[in-house]
C-alpha cells in the first residue's frame, strides 16, 4: 500500500489520511482541571532532590571529553548517562539531550552542539543502558505503560525529571557557567517529555523537539501504530477507559500551551511510529516564538532521507546561534 508517497507494508496508514494544511491546524486538547498546578508540584519536588553528580572518565575524541555521569532524581532515584564537554576553551553554554524509546548506550557526538557547549545525555528511569531497574520494564511497550493507574504513579512523570530538569540540575552543578544559555534537544520520547517539562523550568532558554509524541493522546488512542501509543491504545480499548483521565496529564500538546521560550519542532507528515497529527499538535500550541522543519517521514527510511537531515542541522545551527 501506499501513504504520502512511499511504498509500505503496514496494516494501516502511517498518514492517517492528513494533508499538510490537516496537520497544520490539528488542536491540542483542553487541559484538565489543575494541569498547572499538577506539573509545578512536579517540578518543585525534582528541585528539592540534590543532584550529587558523579563523572567517570570515558575517554572521547580529541575534541570533546566524555565521562559517564550519575545524578540523583526524585522517588530516590540514581539517573545514569553521560557528559561531553569541549577540550579546547572553558564551557560557556550548556545542552541536555533526550532520548527516543529505546533508550541509548552513548552519547551520541554527531549531533550539532553549539561549540563550548557541555552536553549531558542522561538516560530515563528503567530505560537502555544506563538506567536500568528492576521494577520498571526496560521495553518501551511496557515501560509506557508503568504507574499509568494514577497520575502521580505514571512513569512519564519521572521521566521529566530524569530527562530534563533533574538533567539540567546535574549539569549546572557540574558548569555553573553553563546557566548563561541552557537548550535542550530531544526527538520522539525525548521530544514528548520534553514537551511535557519544559514550561515549567525557567533556566532554559530554547529547545528542538523532534517527531514529538504524546501529542493529543485523545486522538493518539484512534490511532494504531508501531511505538508505544499503540501498547496505551491498546490497553485503553481492553477495558481500561479511564486511562485517558491520566493520559490528559501528560499531553504533550496541552503543555506546549505553556511554552514561552523558542523552540524548533521538526514534525512528520508520514510516521508509523508516533502519529503526525499528534506531532503537528505539539507544534501547533506553541504560543512563543517557533519555527517548523516538516519532514517527509519519521521512524522510516526513505529517499532524500540524508539530505532532509542535512538542511534540518543546518536550521538547527541557525536556530540555536539565534534564540535567546
Amino acid at each position: 500500500t501506499r501513504g504520502t508517497g512511499f511504498d509500505h507494508d503496514f496494516p494501516f496508514d502511517p498518514a492517517y489520511g492528513y494533508d499538510l494544511d490537516a496537520l497544520l491546524r490539528t488542536p491540542a486538547p483542553e487541559k484538565p482541571e489543575g494541569f498547572d498546578r499538577f506539573w509545578r508540584r512536579m517540578f518543585a519536588a525534582a528541585m528539592a532532590v540534590p543532584p550529587r553528580p558523579t563523572l567517570r572518565d570515558a575517554g572521547g575524541t580529541a575534541d570533546v571529553a566524555v565521562f559517564e555521569v550519575e545524578f540523583d532524581s526524585p522517588g530516590g532515584v540514581r539517573v545514569g548517562g553521560w557528559l561531553t564537554r569541549p577540550r579546547g576553551g572553558g564551557v560557556t553554554r550548556g545542552v541536555v539531550i533526550g532520548h527516543g524509546y529505546g533508550g541509548r548506550d552513548a552519547p551520541d557526538l554527531a549531533l550539532p552542539v553549539p561549540p563550548q557547549a557541555a552536553a549531558i545525555f542522561p538516560c530515563a528511569r528503567g530505560l537502555p543502558t544506563r538506567s536500568r531497574r528492576p521494577d520498571i520494564p526496560d521495553q518501551a511497550m511496557g515501560h509506557v505503560l508503568h504507574g499509568i493507574g494514577s497520575r502521580e504513579t505514571y512513569v512519564h512523570g519521572g521521566c521529566a525529571a530524569d530527562l530534563c530538569w533533574s538533567a539540567a540540575s546535574a549539569l549546572l552543578e557540574l558548569f555553573p557557567e553553563a546557566s548563561r544559555r541552557l537548550d535542550y534537544l530531544g526527538g520522539s520520547f525525548g521530544g514528548g517529555i520534553g514537551a511535557l517539562a519544559l514550561p515549567w523550568d525557567d533556566r532554559f532558554h530554547a529547545a528542538h523537539l523532534s517527531v514529538p509524541s504524546f501529542g493529543n493522546h485523545p486522538l493518539r488512542l484512534t490511532m494504531p501504530c508501531v511505538g508505544s501509543g499503540e501498547a496505551v491504545r491498546t490497553y485503553h480499548d481492553d477495558g481500561h477507559p479511564e486511562v485517558l483521565d491520566v493520559l490528559r496529564y501528560f499531553d504533550a500538546a496541552t503543555a506546549a500551551r505553556r511554552t514561552r521560550v523558542p523552540v524548533l519542532v521538526a514534525a512528520a507528515r508520514f510516521d508509523p511510529a508516533v502519529p503526525p497529527p499528534g506531532q503537528f499538535a505539539v507544534y501547533n500550541a506553541l504560543p512563543g516564538p517557533k519555527e517548523l522543519f516538516v519532514l517527509s517521514a519519521g521512524h522510516f527510511a526513505y529517499p532524500g532521507a540524508e539530505e532532509e537531515d542535512r538542511r534540518l542541522r543546518e536550521q538547527l545551527v541557525r536556530f540555536f546561534a539565534a534564540a535567546r
